[in-house]
């Protein structure tokens, strides 16, 4: 049973990704079963992705699934009979000498920043996610930005 889940999981996915599904479904397996990838070229070098590196950067950019209709998908995985878990995280991403950067922002980052200054300017980047098993390892990231 959790095999034909994960199934109709991925196919209903894979289905919503428009242009480019196939390089980007197998990009996403590549940063699944990478331990830890450092660059999008790294993942192009991973045996599940069967293209040649360019085509990580073509599908990127052909690819546009509709946010609303992955995060219903996302949202049926979770179970109704329980109170679902979401955990959120916001980490900072500092730039302060990259002056000509017009969207940065004051972002809370305590002790990363000399003189113990909890406050740097840089990008900030939040996540919402659902934390389906009590004891997994895994969460579904629902909402990034």
């Amino acid at each position: 049973m959790p095999d034909l889940k994960l199934k109709l999981f991925r196919n209903r996915v894979y289905h919503l990704l428009g242009n480019a599904k196939d390089a980007v479904f197998e990009l996403t397996d590549a940063a699944i079963f990478s331990p830890s990838p450092s660059s999008l070229a790294e993942l192009s070098l991973s045996p599940v992705f069967r293209r040649k590196w360019h085509s990580v950067y073509e599908a990127l950019e052909d690819c546009h699934p509709s946010r609303y209709k992955l995060m219903e998908v996302y949202i049926n995985q979770m179970g109704l009979n329980q109170r679902p878990l979401l955990v959120g995280d916001h980490s900072a991403w500092l730039r302060p000498d990259a002056i000509t950067l017009q969207e940065r922002t004051y972002e809370h980052t305590p002790g990363k920043i000399k003189v113990n200054q909890p406050i740097g300017v840089g990008f900030g980047y939040s996540t919402l996610a659902y934390i389906p098993e009590e004891l997994g390892s895994w969460a579904l990231p629902l909402l990034a930005c």
